[in-house]
């Protein structure tokens, strides 16, 4: 009875908070149209002002199949507004003078190493705070390649082409945010995960709030995440556990949660009077450390005056207000944390809805209420935009020309497209072979791959073994390539529209062939004179020597055929005759196939 009781006190407290409040009368209306129209399962917002919340309530549902209702309280993926607690840590270390923003990255974290030279000599630890590296954001390197270990995510940056110079463009990017976690880890000798608690969770008194999926799967009051498919149908998604990549966008929490966040910002880096973030930081973080574009005024857009990025946030005008905010998103949930210091305002919206208008809509739409500015309707403008953008996709489609060349079949038979693929600033991915099809797998997702063309192929996403062949991967082409031998040797994926396609390694599939199977290839074979020779090492390791050579190990990737576990291209296959007897072996490299007789 006691909890019935004090989630009731809190709902009412919320309603009574807008109810008090006459900046925001009539605001209820109006958020609850954003949320039939964006057809979202549910939000939560929270308004403070000063140090003090004005405004927390939820709408809409947190479990949308049960239909169990959102309130302040409840738990989402915040995203990418993690990165502002994660830069706080630093500006926290600074004050101590464990570090300077002006030093090397590399200073702390010694195995860190760029792309080039002129990076790992350049780059400062307040560019990874401002995105101003350079680095383009090869998010699919952490996306499809998850891992727990940090520091095996950052030997990954190594092998990640830039796309521009240091300080040259902002191009946003999550690893220099993983690598500031690090940084700080190194100092303070504790995880990133136990540094956002004992420094931010607890003294801000944000109880609901966790670091990690697990937490969050176990968490009471916690949102289920939704996408829209098909413009109408409100879908369950997959928590997506980011893992290692933690600093950049894995905290969970609720609005009033954030509240007291926000509240330490608008007073200068102070909490019910603890200085918990220096205010020299606050001051800094909040103004414009590298420009993002020009953002000049337009006809649409009449009050835009910049748009800056400082650390973890970005910064713009709005209506003649100074706004200092981050949006984030991970699969199921989008949200935004907005500061405006000038007015003493904070804005927070959590929703569970996927890649979300949501909390863009309702932050502007409360701000326009509470700074007593001129209302736009933001629902009317994002009504005429989806019809437009729907109007242009399916013109777009009646003009589009397929590239598909037709009557074309792939160089090889699929069982030859499957093994690891592997990319040093990537990871590792299988494709198989299941039901004379084609599929990718990655740690947390399955693709199937559908024939387009040549040695092209389209992925579409698997999701409960369900396979919508309407909803593709965009652009995005599987390219595989063979070597001069005319195996396939790699594959190329576009990820990343700044950078060229990402090109995997291939090795073959291999299979466990036990000690007794294998000695029915060992022997002597002759070939132009020259003796080969096939044995066993290690009880059940095959080998194959030619004189003048190293011996080489053979790795079994079907019935009687192998690869060479060194060499590219290079493949044998022992024939079989009638009588089960193996009497030949074929040699395959890249200049040609050559037979070798077993000598009796």
């Amino acid at each position: 009875m006691k909890k019935l009781l004090f989630l009731f006190a809190i709902g009412y407290s919320a309603m009574a908070l807008a109810q008090q409040d006459k900046r925001l009368k009539g605001i209820e209306v109006e958020l609850n149209k954003i949320l039939v129209t964006a057809k979202a399962a549910g939000f939560a917002v929270a308004v403070v002002e000063g140090d003090k919340i004005i405004y927390a309530k939820g709408f809409g549902y947190r479990d949308y199949e049960n239909k169990i209702p959102v309130d302040a309280n409840t738990l989402f993926a915040i995203g990418s507004t993690t990165k502002a607690f994660t830069s706080a840590i630093l500006g926290q270390l600074r004050a101590a003078e464990k570090l300077s923003l002006d030093d090397s990255p590399r200073k702390y974290v010694p195995e860190l190493k760029f792309f080039n030279d002129k990076m790992n000599e350049n780059i400062i630890i307040k560019d990874l705070m401002c995105h101003r590296t350079g680095m383009s954001r090869h998010d699919f390197s952490w996306y499809f390649f998850p891992t727990t270990s940090k520091d095996s995510l950052i030997q990954r940056l190594a092998h990640q082409e830039p796309f521009a110079g240091v300080r040259e463009k902002w191009l946003y990017n999550n690893f220099m945010f993983l690598t500031q976690g690090v940084i700080a880890e190194r100092i303070t000798g504790k995880s990133w995960e136990d540094n956002i608690k004992e420094r931010f969770f607890t003294p801000l008194g944000m109880t609901r709030s966790n670091t990690s999926i697990g937490e969050m799967k176990t968490a009471t009051n916690a949102a289920f995440g939704y996408q829209l498919k098909k413009e109408t149908i409100i879908s369950k998604m997959d928590y997506y556990d980011i893992s290692g990549m933690s600093p950049a966008g894995s905290i969970n929490s609720s609005v009033n949660d954030l509240s007291n966040w926000m509240i330490t910002w608008l007073n200068k880096g102070k909490f019910k009077g603890q200085e918990l973030i220096p205010e020299s930081y606050i001051q800094e973080a909040m103004s414009s450390q590298m420009v993002v574009s020009a953002a000049l005024p337009d006809k649409e857009n009449p009050d835009i005056h910049f748009a800056n990025y400082g650390y973890g946030w970005s910064l713009k005008s709005y209506k003649g207000h100074y706004r200092v905010s981050h949006g984030g998103n991970i699969d199921g949930f989008s949200a935004d944390v907005t500061l405006f210091p000038s007015d003493n305002i904070g804005i927070v919206v959590l929703a569970n809805q996927d890649g979300s208008a949501v909390p863009g809509l309702v932050r502007n739409t409360i701000s326009d209420y509470i700074l007593k500015v001129n209302k736009t309707d933001y629902v009317k403008i994002y009504t005429e935009d989806m019809a437009k953008a729907k109007k242009a996709e399916s013109e777009a489609k009646k003009k589009a020309t397929s590239s598909k060349v037709a009557h074309t079949k792939p160089s090889h038979i699929l069982q030859d497209y499957t093994g690891k693929y592997s990319n040093p600033g990537y990871g590792e991915f299988t494709i198989a072979n299941e039901n004379d099809s084609l599929f990718a797998n990655f740690k947390f997702k399955k693709l199937y791959l559908r024939h387009t063309h040549y040695d092209i192929f389209e992925p579409f996403e698997v999701h409960k073994k369900v396979i919508d062949t309407t909803d593709s991967g965009g652009n995005t082409r599987f390219n595989f390539a063979t070597n001069e031998s005319g195996e396939i040797a790699s594959v190329k994926i576009k990820l990343e529209a700044m950078l060229d396609p990402i090109e995997f390694k291939h090795k073959p599939s291999t299979i466990k062939v036990s000690k007794e199977v294998l000695a029915q290839y060992v022997g002597d074979y002759e070939l132009a004179g020259i003796t080969i020779k096939t044995y066993i090492k290690n009880e059940d390791k095959l080998f194959l020597f030619v004189p003048g050579q190293p011996e080489y190990e053979l790795l079994a990737t079907d019935k009687h055929k192998f690869s060479f576990k060194t060499l590219e291209g290079f493949k044998v296959e022992f024939v079989e005759e009638a009588d089960k007897t193996i009497k030949n072996v074929i040699l395959i490299q890249p200049n040609g196939k050559f037979t070798a007789k077993r000598k009796l």
